[in-house]
């Protein structure tokens, strides 16, 4: 009977670093709430999680990754972690959506949404046969019709993340790219901006 997966999963996309370890039916959580400074405060933090479980990078099958929507530069500091902890490591980065994270395991047809800035909100349909686009709304002027997800708690929203990594664990997946949902806030920059590697 093959070993069940040790996945570490993790999520920078709102004011928090957030990190579940899963193996097998267990999964550990761990939330460090923080408005900025995920950058420089992830690694040590996911080293610690290992540390705790008596684990190291090398006792790792896979890498889950939160890869939005949410903010910007949170998306990207996960997503450029796991891909380089995936090379380096040379097990897969499973990158896991918001929505997917949200709806896991719930009955369709469903909706999924997500908070954004300024009234709005991120919002996707799944249904039997299969899911819209997402798309960015103003919430007092769409009307929501159909059942709607539960809100998840930080906890919750990540080991989701590592759930659904675990389920495609032995698929063919892309690496891991942000979801943007929309276009940034901020101006263009004066430079390119530099390209992901597919």
């Amino acid at each position: 009977m093959p070993k069940s997966p040790t996945i570490l999963a993790f999520d920078t996309s709102a004011a928090h670093c957030a990190a579940a370890l899963l193996q097998g039916d267990t999964i550990t959580t761990r939330i460090d709430e923080m408005a900025k400074g995920q950058a420089e405060h992830l690694m040590p933090m996911l080293t610690e999680v290992l540390s705790d479980a008596g684990l190291t990078w090398s006792d790792l099958d896979a890498i889950g990754v939160g890869t939005g929507p949410g903010n910007f530069t949170g998306i990207r500091i996960s997503v450029s972690a796991a891909r380089g902890l995936a090379l380096g490591l040379s097990i897969p980065a499973i990158g896991v959506n918001g929505f997917e994270a949200l709806t896991h395991g719930l009955p369709l047809p469903i909706i999924a949404l997500i908070d954004a800035p300024r009234g709005s909100a991120y919002l996707q349909h799944f249904t039997v046969d299969g899911q819209q686009a997402p798309e960015m709304i103003v919430v007092a002027d769409h009307p929501i019709d159909g059942p709607i997800a539960p809100v998840l708690s930080a906890a919750d929203h990540v080991a989701n993340i590592a759930r659904v990594a675990a389920q495609r664990l032995g698929q063919t997946q892309p690496r891991p790219a942000p979801l943007y949902v929309r276009a940034a806030d901020a101006a263009p920059p004066r430079d390119p901006a530099p390209v992901i590697l597919p």
